[in-house]
């Protein structure tokens, strides 16, 4: 090249004379192979005349060493582009036919370099080049094999070559290699292919009717080689995708060859029987099974794994086995899997963390299970992936979270963590799913009024309003949300709709404001009672239990125990006054007011703890009523005898 050897080379292999035309092409087919000349041969667009050398005019001299420089150029991305525009690939296809080992040798090696790129791996389909490449698998050259398997691994990523595939009984020829002991060094990329080649319905009965699956488990069992063992159970894991190939491969006992693979060193090979595990264990009699091979125990300990990847694949596999099983949850848990799974919410690992809350949500339907999880901090754990940008995150850790709160103790544990807001901020999501799961959770946290009440105050209500003001974005699970915290606040709900049913059952603490407008702020009582007195109706309160019994509570608190419950219809049901120009207060409280004014004056500290204990007034009157009430009508016995008596003493003392 330093002597200016280059350019006159690439013009003699245009040459008359085919002698000096094929030594031409022999020099400079060899030359090719410097990084420097692949340099200085992209100034001189040797490409069209090298491709020119490939026609059956020529001889194999000429075929041989043409072939060897375009595989030598051909790992670079512009001669990759010129050898497509030039048409090269139809006659490097034809050539691999040629009966020279050489020629088949460098063609399939400039094939192999040209379907990097995906535009190649089509136009390998197209051109027909999938029946000569399964011809090389029968070479009795390693090398060309090799490289006519890589060809066909890369070119069959594409769907469509997939189908061609199929159709040129590829999987027979595949399957060959496989069968075959002395191929065992191509048994790694012919299970690769497989894998490529089962991505449809169709394809996979087909596998399944030549014998596949038997073959996959055999390579499972015999192989000494760890990549051949693992890209056989991913094959086996594809293959269960399919419920039938499932039933059969249970039938085959496969828990069992899969369980036994888990005491493999190698991680590649516990990654993907793991991810064999999660698609096998939706068959239902599969997760039993894996339970009584004590299968559970050895996947719960490789969530202990360094690999992120291992991880994650053994947090799917119990995700999977605990899906609608108790027992295999137990088993997890005996195997102290709960708090192991805990600390994964915490991985680095998106997957990892995302199958952890999966399983979770699977075991939190235990009570048992339920304080465990929650034991191991589990919930400022799912609290912090609330902020994460990750949907399929979010969804997961929404859905632990709902499944978690079902106890009031948890739903404390959320308060405490700050949890509502980050799940109320969810409801503005515009994935649909994130927003249906964070209204699905909230129903469940509306279940005890305090937290109902926070919600409230972080903005649940008024989200959901707007939400169930749209045609798209309002769904069952939001509807419930909004009625759960409507239920859960009567107070809320009879201001907003201005009707109570048979059903809600009012407590002391509840009032009526009047009725408001839908995004207007719900007016609190304390606040209310700060006010002076105006034009305005009076607030209703009712409050029939004793100061000492009485815990303080704002509007959109908690509902609490009570004994002087009383039904919606004999509180609420009567004309509301719109005579009255002042508040109304519990009978005594004006007395009491001024008393406490005088201890006040004198006692300044003691006046500003009266002001942050404020408390709702007692109404000493209906508490008399109610324990008088209850204390006539509930020795009777006769269902018949206690409604009327009840209806005649409310008559009596209501009018």
């Amino acid at each position: 090249m330093c002597l200016g050897a280059i350019e006159p080379l690439s013009l003699l292999i245009s040459h008359e004379d085919k002698i000096v035309r094929r030594n031409a092409v022999m020099a400079l087919g060899v030359m090719a192979s410097n990084n420097e000349v692949k340099k200085h041969l992209k100034c001189l667009d040797v490409i069209p005349a090298i491709i020119s050398k490939l026609s059956p005019e020529e001889n194999v001299m000429v075929h041989e060493f043409a072939t060897l420089c375009l595989a030598s150029l051909s790992v670079d991305f512009s001669y990759k582009i010129q050898i497509f525009e030039s048409n090269g690939l139809e006659p490097l296809i034809q050539l691999l036919s040629s009966p020279d080992p050489d020629v088949k040798k460098n063609s399939v090696e400039c094939i192999f370099n040209l379907v990097q790129d995906v535009q190649n791996r089509a136009a390998v389909q197209r051109l027909n080049g999938l029946p000569p490449l399964l011809d090389l698998l029968r070479s009795e050259f390693s090398v060309i094999q090799q490289l006519a398997l890589h060809t066909i691994e890369k070119i069959t990523t594409d769907t469509e070559t997939c189908v061609a595939f199929r159709n040129v009984q590829g999987f027979e020829r595949i399957l060959e290699v496989v069968a075959m002991k002395e191929f065992s060094d191509l048994h790694e990329g012919a299970l690769r292919v497989i894998l490529n080649c089962l991505e449809d319905t169709e394809s996979m009965q087909l596998f399944q009717t030549m014998g596949g699956l038997e073959q996959l488990l055999q390579c499972v069992g015999t192989s000494t080689v760890a990549e051949v063992k693992a890209n056989a159970v991913k094959a086996i894991a594809k293959m269960a995708q399919s419920s039938e190939n499932r039933k059969i491969l249970h039938e085959r006992n496969i828990e069992k060859t899969l369980t036994d693979l888990l005491t493999q060193e190698n991680e590649s090979v516990r990654t993907a029987v793991c991810q064999a595990v999660a698609t096998v264990s939706k068959n239902l009699s599969s997760r039993d099974t894996f339970r009584s091979l004590d299968g559970i125990r050895p996947i719960v300990q490789l969530l202990n794994s360094e690999g992120s990847e291992l991880r994650m694949a053994a947090a799917e596999a119990l995700s999977s086995l605990t899906n609608s099983n108790n027992l295999n949850a137990y088993a997890i848990y005996d195997a102290e899997g709960d708090r192991l799974l805990v600390r994964q919410l915490q991985d680095s690992c998106t997957g990892a963390a995302v199958y952890a809350a999966m399983a979770l949500t699977n075991m939190a339907s235990q009570e048992e299970l339920r304080k465990s999880i929650l034991a191991h901090e589990a919930m400022p754990a799912l609290v912090e992936l609330l902020h994460s940008t990750d949907n399929n995150i979010l969804i997961s850790a929404v859905q632990a979270v709902a499944s978690l709160t079902c106890d009031a103790e948890a739903r404390q544990e959320l308060r405490n963590v700050g949890g509502l807001s980050a799940l109320v901020q969810l409801l503005k999501s515009i994935n649909a799913e994130i927003r249906r799961n964070a209204s699905w959770a909230i129903s469940v946290c509306a279940n005890d009024e305090i937290t109902a009440s926070e919600l409230c105050n972080v903005g649940a209500l008024e989200i959901l309003q707007e939400i169930s003001l749209s045609s798209h974005r309002s769904n069952k699970f939001s509807q419930l949300a909004l009625q759960k915290l409507l239920d859960s606040n009567l107070s809320l709900k009879y201001s907003l709709t201005g009707h109570l049913s048979s059903s809600d059952i009012t407590t002391d603490g509840f009032y009526d404001p009047g009725q408001i407008r839908v995004g207007h702020q719900f007016p609190v009582l304390e606040d209310i009672s700060k006010q002076v007195v105006n034009q305005h109706r009076a607030t209703i309160a009712v409050n029939g239990k004793p100061q000492n019994q009485f815990i303080p509570k704002g509007p959109e608190e908690g509902k609490q125990d009570s004994p002087t419950d009383t039904t919606a219809s004999s509180v609420l049901n009567g004309r509301r006054s719109s005579k009255t120009p002042s508040k109304t207060k519990g009978k005594g409280h004006k007395e009491e007011d001024e008393k406490k004014k005088e201890e006040d004056e004198c006692k300044p500290h003691q006046k500003i703890m009266v002001e942050e204990t404020w408390s709702l007034p007692y109404d000493a009157a209906f508490h008399n009523l109610v324990k008088e009430a209850a204390e006539s009508i509930m020795p009777l016995k006769d269902e018949v005898k206690m409604y009327t008596a009840l209806a005649m003493f409310l008559l009596t003392e209501l009018g």
